[in-house]
């Protein structure tokens, strides 16, 4: 492991911030291996799961060759040369029925009636769809186009082979997968057990969200919105209370939310203020210790950034839209590296493209992240209209559909620029 970057001060002992792109490195290089516990879960359970190793097919699907049509199961040899001018005759001997085996096929020169799905009899190689047959009457039919060996069949192991690799370790388990699972017959698999995550409410000020606060308290919304996020990645959240505005129980609880849990989100601590004890106490955690603290983004720029032995902890802004955004730059990166989820190198959020509706400013040097609704205009590209507020303001994280980034070296974007935005889950 790396070892940890320290941050300049200045004279009063503030540090100086770090660009977005240099926390990302420095978090990256300082995130503990993926934990080993492992779990056998039935697959009805296993829904956003990551798989702990390669899952393997015990049988081959189809166990037998189905047909993919509905009409008449032949040998592929008596129809060759079957025209409409020149058709083939052949006899309707017997069916195919669904559900059942069958244990004979038809003699040469004859077929079985078969249905889409119904298993090939024996001796039969191909189906000729109904649409290319002509009734004559009910034990005799017209074939009016030649079927080749293997048409509109689906044959054994074409779907899955025996031993093929269903899903890869690192595969976030998805519900067309669990379909999968189930139609070779696997009743559970193996799962990396969940990130737990840890969550801490800070200060004096703060009363739980099922209060009615007195004058000159504020209900604790951090907790529960951090919650949702934790379990939106499917990671497995535990609150552990409100700390006062004191070191020692502050220090406490962070003790006690370490020995648990591999992430530590400690809300309304990052700041830089002479009650704010988050830096000092995240910093006696353990070693390497606080990574970063004070990152060039907006919102979100007090963010603390620590390793403590292998426990992850992120010091979070108090203001709601700020703790929101710096969990999804931060915090969800290392949910998903610690439940062993690979890099598929697909996008991790989904984006639109929308024209913006008015001129934004940045202040060069930090990258901005400014919420944005999406109006869907006939005929026209979408629009995006700017939702402008304090990081305070939850409601402008209601009223919006996503974000648009504003790179550090750019200054702002111009009314009718093209942006991409990146939408909330």
């Amino acid at each position: 492991m790396n070892p940890p970057f320290k941050q300049t001060r200045d004279m009063l002992g503030r540090t100086d911030t770090v660009s977005l792109k240099a926390a990302l490195l420095l978090l990256r290089q300082h995130l503990p291996p993926c934990p080993a516990a492992k779990v056998a879960l039935p697959i009805g359970e296993t829904l956003g799961r990551i798989c702990a190793a390669d899952i393997l097919s015990p049988e081959n699907l189809p166990p037998y060759p189905r047909s993919t049509m509905d009409g008449y199961a032949v040998r592929a040899r008596d129809t060759f040369g079957a025209s409409e001018k020149l058709p083939a005759y052949l006899e309707v001997s017997g069916e195919v029925y669904m559900g059942e085996f069958p244990e004979q096929g038809p003699k040469p020169g004859a077929c079985y009636s078969i249905a889409t799905g119904g298993i090939l009899p024996p001796g039969t190689d191909a189906v000729i769809m109904l649409e290319h047959t002509v009734a004559i009457d009910a034990d005799m039919i017209e074939v009016v186009q030649p079927a080749a060996s293997a048409a509109n069949v689906i044959d054994v192991g074409e779907d899955i082979s025996l031993n093929d690799i269903l899903l890869p370790a690192g595969h976030r388990v998805r519900p067309q997968d669990i379909g999968l699972l189930a139609g070779v017959g696997l009743v559970s698999i193996e799962v990396f057990r969940r990130v737990r995550v840890g969550i801490i409410s800070t200060g004096d000020e703060i009363v739980s969200w099922a209060e009615t606060p007195p004058p000159g308290k504020i209900r604790d919304m951090n907790s529960v919105s951090l919650t949702a996020q934790v379990q939106n990645v499917n990671a497995k959240p535990t609150f552990y209370g409100i700390a006062p505005d004191d070191a020692e129980s502050l220090t406490s609880m962070v003790q006690k939310a370490k020995a648990a849990n591999d992430i530590v989100l400690v809300s309304g601590s990052s700041s830089v203020g002479t009650r704010d004890l988050g830096e000092q106490v995240i910093e006696k955690m353990g070693a390497p210790g606080i990574l970063v603290h004070g990152i060039a983004v907006k919102p979100g720029k007090p963010v603390i950034i620590a390793r403590a032995d292998d426990t992850m902890i992120f010091g979070l802004p108090g203001h709601p839209v700020s703790a929101a955004v710096a969990f999804d730059l931060f915090v969800r990166p290392a949910i998903m590296h610690l439940s062993g989820k690979t890099n598929d190198g697909l996008p991790k959020y989904r984006t639109i493209k929308a024209r913006l509706k008015r001129n934004l400013s940045s202040a060069s040097g930090r990258t901005d992240y400014v919420r944005v609704q999406v109006k869907f205009i006939e005929n026209s590209e979408p629009e995006a209209h700017p939702i402008l507020g304090k990081s305070s303001a939850l409601s402008t994280m209601v009223k919006a559909h996503g974000f648009i980034e504003i790179a550090e070296k750019l200054q702002g974007l111009k009314e009718g620029e093209i942006v991409e935005v990146t939408l909330f889950d």
